[in-house]
């Protein structure tokens, strides 16, 4: 009785050790998919938060261009780089030649026939309009060369004189933004459907925490 016993012990401890490993491997499967999804929902909750980040600095540079169109001449706001000339009459945006193609200070201006033969499906582009990035952080009128930047130029020589896009608070002082890769900024188009009438364009382009996330908004501002 006792040699037969211990066969059965024996046989019962045979058995164990592939049941052991099988429960590991499957402990080992319901880690790895649990780890990862924890890693997708990290990533997806880091890019919604970028894409946060981005848009409420495309919507604050948006906002600091529609106060840029009611800078009095020659007024320099508190904290601003630059102040606004001869294009401001009674705090309201006139048109060319303050207004032109090259976008002086960020201010820009087409004749209508231009913007009607645009064509931006078309390789290359008919008629781009001053905010269209042709290629990635490229293309436009934006202002790409960070040496010559207003708002990264104080002090090296008239950093007010310049053509392309306006850097968040050049001409209203706004404060710069900490959380991006580079700071946001705008341009002013003058839209001249009508003689009765004043119509700017204004458009945003800002970045996320880094320089591949990027937001573009616009809007419209009439005066009468």
């Amino acid at each position: 009785m006792q040699t037969v016993s211990y066969s059965r012990r024996n046989n019962a401890r045979g058995l164990s050790l592939p049941m052991v490993l099988i429960f590991l491997v499957v402990i080992s499967l319901l880690v790895t998919v649990g780890i990862r999804r924890s890693t997708v929902n990290e990533a997806l909750s880091r890019n919604q938060m970028d894409y946060e980040v981005v848009r409420q600095a495309a919507e604050a540079a948006l906002r600091d261009g529609e106060r840029d169109l009611f800078i009095p001449a020659g007024a320099l706001r508190t904290g601003a780089l630059c102040a606004r000339g001869e294009e401001r009459e009674g705090g309201l945006a006139l048109a060319p030649p303050y207004f032109d193609t090259t976008c002086p200070r960020g201010q820009c201006a087409f004749p209508r026939q231009y913007y009607a033969a645009s064509d931006f499906d078309a390789d290359p582009v008919v008629n781009p309009q001053p905010w269209w990035p042709t290629t990635n952080n490229k293309g436009g009128l934006w202002n790409n060369d960070f040496a010559n930047k207003p708002s990264d130029a104080a002090g090296a020589g008239n950093h007010c004189t310049f053509d392309g896009a306006v850097p968040l608070g050049t001409f209203t002082g706004a404060p710069r933004l900490l959380t991006v890769a580079r700071q946001p900024e705008y341009l002013i188009e003058y839209l001249n459907i009508s003689p009765d009438s004043r119509l700017f364009r204004i458009t945003a382009r800002a970045f996320g925490t880094n320089e591949n996330l990027e937001v573009v908004l616009q809007s419209y501002v009439s005066f009468d």
